[in-house]
């Protein structure tokens, strides 16, 4: 088998019973499977559990997938389902944060203005593919609020669609775009703490000209 066999061959390979072609796919996706489960639930045992549930779950239903969007595409929406079932199991009832913080509640809310402005010219998603700022994005997505945090990790760390994050996560592509906003500029502001240029820095009330 080629070392870089294509996604479909290696689908259609599996379908017809060829072990070996989903050990391929399990290989080559496990990492970011993985990253994905450990960003939403923060946990590396249950990340590691996720993980090895999307797969098998994944393995399961093979025959039912068709192919209108990628495997990958396909394997992060059973990992994202995965992990927000360990979500809702954790919080118990406090899951109301996932779905019921309400459409309307959230088309209501005040987009936040920033309270710091500062000359970065990057954008939260630019940096995800920057190996320094990793760990600061990161640091910064623990503290957004779950609701917003799973978006940003759908939309712009994984690259999924606005379409597919809002069929993942259960909402409507316009909460989604909302939440993904908020989030991108909730996420501006921590990391402009972190990245701004100081001289250029104008904190709340304080109008500072270079």
């Amino acid at each position: 088998m080629a070392p870089e066999t294509a996604d479909d061959e290696l689908v259609l390979r599996a379908k017809a019973g060829e072990l070996f072609a989903f050990e391929t796919l399990a290989n080559r996706h496990e990492k970011r499977v993985y990253s994905l489960a450990l960003r939403m639930l923060r946990h590396e045992q249950d990340a590691q559990d996720v993980t090895q549930q999307s797969f098998l779950s994944a393995l399961e239903h093979l025959d039912g997938f068709r192919g209108e969007a990628g495997f990958a595409t396909w394997l992060m929406r059973i990992a994202t389902h995965a992990a927000l079932k360990v979500i809702r199991k954790r919080d118990g009832l406090d899951t109301v944060s996932l779905e019921a913080a309400t459409e309307s509640t959230d088309d209501d809310e005040a987009i936040p203005h920033p309270e710091y402005i500062a000359d970065w010219s990057r954008s939260p998603d630019e940096l995800v593919a920057r190996q320094e700022t990793r760990r600061l994005l990161d640091e910064a997505l623990v503290q957004l609020d779950e609701k917003h945090r799973l978006v940003f990790l759908l939309r712009d760390v994984e690259g999924m669609s606005v379409k597919e994050t809002a069929a993942a996560l259960g909402l409507s592509e316009a909460n989604v775009k909302a939440r993904l906003l908020r989030a991108r500029l909730q996420l501006r502001e921590i990391l402009t703490l972190t990245l701004g240029d100081p001289e250029t820095r104008i904190g709340p009330g304080h109008h500072h000209h270079g």
